[in-house]
């Protein structure tokens, strides 16, 4: 048994300690947003915040943040009011599939945080997930969009 703190409310989860943080929130916990991409933490669609840093949640062991705090795509908007970067998403067209946007939000909010105002080149060497559709455009203008709200 793991505990796990997803969103501020803890879990218990029966699964092996080298499960993928992924498969834990998705399958144990239920919280679907977080996707599966890749597999090998290229991608970036299965990205989560762990105590306030963006990682790539495919390819950590549920026992390597246990005890730790770990937000979801889910865990973003408090009482239903949506966080900077998620309204920039929304304003500046940026989903197109949107298969790969609850990681990109979640990559881009961690970078918010670290970098409240970042330029492109902070934005293209912190945000390393693929878009498959090729919003690139849109996710940079929703980046400074969201960094300007």
């Amino acid at each position: 048994m793991v505990k796990l703190t997803v969103n501020g409310k803890l879990h218990e989860v029966d699964v092996d300690p080298d499960t993928p943080l992924l498969w834990a929130i998705r399958e144990w916990i239920g919280m679907t947003g977080t996707k599966y991409g890749c597999g090998i933490a290229q991608c970036g669609a299965c990205t989560v915040h762990v105590d306030g840093v963006a990682m790539r949640s495919c390819s950590i062991p549920v026992s390597a943040v246990a005890g730790k705090q770990i937000a979801t795509i889910e865990g973003l908007a408090v009482g239903g009011k949506l966080t900077n970067v998620q309204q920039a998403w929304l304003d500046n067209d940026v989903p197109q599939c949107g298969y790969c946007q609850s990681g990109m939000i979640m990559a881009v909010a961690a970078l918010l945080k670290q970098k409240p105002k970042p330029t492109d080149a902070d934005i293209d060497a912190a945000i390393t997930n693929i878009c498959r559709c090729g919003t690139y455009q849109q996710i940079r203008a929703a980046v400074h969009a969201a960094a300007n709200a």
